[in-house]
């Protein structure tokens, strides 16, 4: 897991995003235990979903509140094809991440990336890092820039 969080880590570097990686000694694979061990709102947890297109079988990953829910055909609208559950290996295979630990930066290949507006709202909001204890906090501006996401209204 260390490379992942160092391929996180040149990648923030790269994109002028300054971050500190947190190891939490405890799981921040979902929204809520992120927000326990982050000690901030679960809403100002940022989920990277990743989800396939039907047609050209590329990924696709979706920047969400941990409070939010994905409008699938918001997010199928952007994507400009209808979208489904990528599955567990070519999320790895394609990001370098294991479900649970997928940041929004630090992608074995160009991923395209969509943010929902409401990310926005917040000073800062929380990340994973590249493993299932590992985070990073950011301003969501500089955030949405580093992952290259559009900015669109992704939930319903």
């Amino acid at each position: 897991m260390a490379g992942s969080i160092e391929r996180v880590t040149r990648a923030a570097a790269e994109a002028g995003l300054d971050i500190e990686v947190r190891r939490m000694g405890a799981s921040t694979r979902t929204a809520d235990e992120a927000a326990q061990q982050c000690g901030c709102s679960v809403a100002q947890i940022v989920k990277s979903l990743i989800f396939r297109g039907e047609s050209s079988g590329k990924l696709y990953l979706f920047l969400i509140s941990g409070t939010k829910r994905l409008d699938i055909d918001k997010a199928a609208s952007v994507a400009g094809e209808a979208l489904s559950r990528a599955e567990p290996r070519q999320i790895r295979d394609e990001t370098g991440f294991a479900i649970g630990g997928v940041s929004p930066i630090g992608h074995l290949v160009a991923i395209p990336a969509f943010a929902d507006e409401t990310l926005l709202g917040f000073d800062r909001v929380w990340a994973a890092a590249g493993a299932h204890d590992a985070v990073f906090a950011a301003a969501p501006a500089a955030l949405v820039d580093a992952a290259r996401a559009v900015v669109a209204p992704l939930t319903s």
